[in-house]
């Protein structure tokens, strides 16, 4: 485990390398999803097959998740798109990088695309979408629904989802509902700076966007592809919003050839 200090933001930061100290061939960044997640939901999937290809894979809890620092408030997409700028920086990662988000980690590798395109190689999106006024609108509806009915009655809550979901679910959806009581984020992210058609067109890099078949956002799937100069996507069937877990190993083979075939055009190019 490491500690990064971006300046406004301590952030919990793993990096897994390509094996035998063989140089990598691009450096991802994997960026999770809101409440229930953390950098493990790539660490125990895609992650190690990524750092095997010969990826530098660095993952991140955003603010607020996992073991990253918890302030009272900050939690826009800006915010979060100025910790990832931070954290490239304090690295020292030079050159365009991969992008892979999950859920609201999308979100941001959207917004970050948008904002810093020089520094952007590649996006791969899972179950995700760029923030516009309907995302706010929707995102706002979730998360208040967080706070009414998790973070305000949480011991029934908690016994509701123990007995009909999982303990360790029970677990996750215990800090979630602290991180939406005690914090700003559920007013913060609905209240978000979002992008304009023209913004999110803006996005020239190649994006791969992977849904779930059974999952209410398939259908951005045609949505993104008139909107975005290049982009594919893949429906995974049989899956809902769980899709980077449940078939990581479809999930991550995708991303992988997105990755790696946009690696091998850079290259000929900077010839």
């Amino acid at each position: 485990m490491a500690m990064l200090d971006t300046g406004d933001i301590r952030l919990h930061v793993q990096r897994l390398t390509p094996r035998d100290g063989r140089p990598a061939t691009a450096t991802a960044v994997l960026i999770h999803g809101l409440l229930t997640d953390s950098l493990a939901s790539y660490y125990f999937t895609v992650a190690p097959a990524f750092a095997a290809s010969g990826i530098d894979v660095i993952m991140y809890d955003l603010r607020g998740h996992g073991r990253s620092g918890r302030p009272d408030s900050g939690y826009t997409v800006d915010r979060q798109v100025d910790d990832l700028d931070a954290l490239l920086d304090r690295l020292a990662v030079t050159g365009p990088v991969h992008l892979v988000g999950n859920s609201f980690g999308g979100t941001v590798a959207f917004g970050y695309a948008a904002r810093r395109p020089e520094r952007v190689a590649s996006i791969s999106v899972i179950e995700s979408e760029p923030a516009t006024q309907a995302w706010a609108a929707k995102l706002g509806g979730i998360l208040g629904r967080v706070v009414s009915q998790l973070a305000h009655n949480e011991a029934d809550a908690l016994a509701w989802i123990t007995a009909n979901r999982s303990q360790n679910t029970a677990r996750l959806a215990k800090g979630a509902a602290r991180l939406a009581r005690t914090t700003t984020i559920a007013r913060d992210i609905p209240a978000s700076t979002v992008l304009t058609d023209d913004q999110i067109r803006s996005v020239s890099c190649p994006v791969l966007a992977v849904y779930g078949g059974d999952s209410d956002l398939a259908e951005q799937a045609q949505w993104l592809e008139s909107l975005l100069p290049d982009c594919r996507t893949v429906v995974v069937p049989g899956h809902e919003h769980s899709v980077l877990v449940e078939a990581s190993g479809v999930v991550g083979g995708h991303i992988l050839d997105l990755i790696h075939g946009r690696q091998a055009v850079m290259e000929v190019n900077a010839r």
